[in-house]
């Protein structure tokens, strides 16, 4: 048994070098522990089939690689990470998207000022529309920290917004819709699945 835990302990490890992922995020990604990791890669235990089979998914092996011993010079066939270059051409269109933005608000500012409207709220109306773009990119390619940072600038946006078109109304109060609508968003992104510890 303890060669077996062994075997299963080296692949382990050899598939999460391959991801170039820590134990940390193959736990995360599993929803256990980075401390169940390591226990499996000390060969202290075996994850169950289920996560073994989560395992061989993510590297794009059979769950027999996974508990089989191989020569140390034997090719996996394990699925390489996705290569940087993806994360510069997603950065390079959000930054082209946010681009069409700005460049359609100052367009619209300009035909309005050619017809005798100065009306520089444009760009105030721009920057709520730009975070929710952000929000849908950052959903789709990002990371859920970031959905933090971006749902509550939209907020604030919109609040500042919605103030700065009824300037002359001075309605200051509606700041203040803006602190329970921040506790709550916090107060959202804090929820996460607790790691399942195995013993």
């Amino acid at each position: 048994m303890d060669d077996f835990k062994k075997i299963v302990a080296e692949n382990i490890i050899k598939v999460r070098t391959s991801l170039g992922m820590t134990q940390a995020q193959l736990g995360e990604e599993l929803s256990y522990s980075d401390k169940s990791v390591s226990k499996w890669e000390r060969g202290e235990s075996v994850p169950d089939v289920y996560v073994l089979k989560h395992i061989a998914d993510l590297a794009g092996v059979t769950v027999d690689y996974l508990i089989t011993k191989h020569d140390p010079k034997e090719e996996a066939g394990i699925k390489k990470p996705v290569p940087k270059e993806h994360r510069y051409s997603r950065r390079f269109i959000s930054l082209t998207v946010l681009a069409g933005i700005w460049t359609l608000a100052v367009t619209i500012f300009v035909i309005l000022w050619i017809c005798g409207i100065m009306n520089w709220l444009v760009f105030v109306y721009a920057v709520p529309v730009s975070l929710v773009t952000m929000l849908v990119l950052n959903s789709v390619w990002g990371t859920r920290e970031v959905n933090l940072y971006l749902i509550s600038g939209l907020v604030w946006g919109v609040i500042a917004s919605i103030y700065l078109t009824a300037l002359e109304l001075n309605w200051w109060q509606i700041f203040l819709l803006g602190v329970p609508a921040q506790v709550i968003i916090i107060l959202a992104f804090s929820i996460k699945n607790k790691p399942k510890t195995q013993e």
